[in-house]
């Protein structure tokens, strides 16, 4: 590694002590060529895996086309994206930008702007808490783990917390505090453990801001385009939304997000309240556009659910046999596996996963997340669990 080029970088990653050189399907090779099982997938961006050969070939015929215009122009390859990203979602309308936290961004000022047109004085927004919404300062605001928002106040007025799964806090919440106009929730926190809100909480949700008129927002960045085994996660409990953001593995790396709207969410921004330099041109939205196609083409959401009871199967076998595991989440190919901390020396597990040429990584304090290629292999997942039980049993 170039030390005096790693030197000017501001340290806001804690890196691991590899680079890697090219990807394909679900491995990732070091500049010696030694190949790792990524387990990751860029924390749920790289869906399809590494060097699809459909996405660089789309990605070759656009660069030779045209990268940028300006939102300022009709944008042919966005309309087209966005027909495709409502069909799919149930959603009407979808704004594009660049990442997860700027579609994030446009979420919480579609709730502000909804509730200042109701003349609802400082209208506020119900997230829960363990949730992971970004890192500007209203999403920020919007999560709810007290950690990462250490250091940055004073943050954004308007904003509280519920508990997850947990109907009376929401209640106690809203009648606390009639202010409030939206729901903001992730139908699997991923930053948080890989812990899914129940079809039942989600349905109770969606008839709560039915009731209350509130919008009702689902953050899936991290549990979209396909990785639950759905389209998108909450389509497993049949309920509909006001604003549904989406962003990760919809460019399957290359960066685009949305933020998609429908029912009362309609119609709220127009022209001069929301806009985006970078977001939507046609470089981005032909790769995403692409990624939806092959997931349909490849028949992945199948794959997904196939490959999900594999890994339940070869997890629980696992957990039969150690007593450090003490619990097993699993949501389609979104996997949390809780450490006992007292048997294991939960620092050590992602290097020495790296050592065992394993790539997966640690949230939640001492859950082991998975998030695997969608289209990965059972021979893959197979050597997925046999590295990470040699990874866990060196920790």
């Amino acid at each position: 590694m170039n030390t005096s080029t790693q030197n000017h970088l501001i340290p806001t990653y804690n890196r691991l002590p590899i680079t890697f050189s090219y990807g394909k399907g679900s491995w990732l090779y070091d500049k010696q060529k030694t190949p790792y099982l990524d387990m990751l997938s860029g924390i749920s961006v790289t869906n399809l895996g590494h060097s699809h050969p459909k996405l660089i070939n789309c990605l070759q015929e656009q660069s030779q086309k045209i990268w940028h215009t300006s939102n300022i122009y009709h944008i042919e390859t966005q309309q087209k994206l966005a027909d495709k990203l409502c069909k799919i979602s149930g959603m009407k309308q979808a704004f594009f930008c660049n990442s997860g936290a700027e579609a994030n961004e446009a979420a919480i000022k579609i709730a502000r702007l909804y509730g200042n047109n109701k003349d609802i004085k400082n209208p506020a927004i119900l997230t829960f808490e363990n949730s992971f919404h970004g890192r500007t300062m209203a999403t920020l605001t919007a999560t709810g783990n007290p950690a990462v928002k250490k250091g940055f106040t004073p943050l954004l007025e308007g904003f509280y917390s519920a508990q997850l799964n947990d109907l009376e806090s929401v209640k106690n919440q809203l009648e606390q505090h009639p202010n409030i106009v939206a729901i903001f929730v992730e139908p699997v926190q991923g930053e948080g453990g890989i812990i899914p809100a129940t079809k039942e909480f989600l349905t109770d949700l969606q008839k709560i801001t039915q009731e209350k008129n509130l919008l009702l927002m689902l953050d899936e960045i991290q549990s979209g385009v396909g990785r639950t085994g759905q389209w998108y996660a909450h389509q497993a409990a049949n309920i509909t939304c006001d604003v549904m953001t989406t962003a990760k593995a919809l460019g399957n790396g290359f960066p685009i997000g949305a933020c998609l709207v429908n029912n009362k969410a309609l119609d709220i921004f127009s022209p001069g309240n929301h806009g985006s330099t970078f977001g939507g041109n046609p470089l981005a939205c032909s790769v995403a556009y692409q990624v939806l196609e092959i997931i349909e083409q490849e028949n992945i959401l199948e794959k997904v659910k196939k490959n999900s009871e594999h890994f339940q199967h070869a997890l629980n076998q696992l957990k039969n046999k150690h007593h450090f595991i003490q619990e097993i989440r699993i949501s389609g190919l979104m996997i949390g596996i809780d450490i006992n901390t007292d048997a294991i020396e939960v620092a050590k597990i992602v290097p020495q996963a790296l050592e065992n040429h394993l790539l997966i990584n640690l949230t939640a304090g001492n859950t082991v997340r998975l998030l695997p290629p969608l289209n990965c292999t059972e021979e893959e997942i197979e050597l997925a669990i046999e590295r990470l039980e040699k990874t866990l049993l060196n920790s």
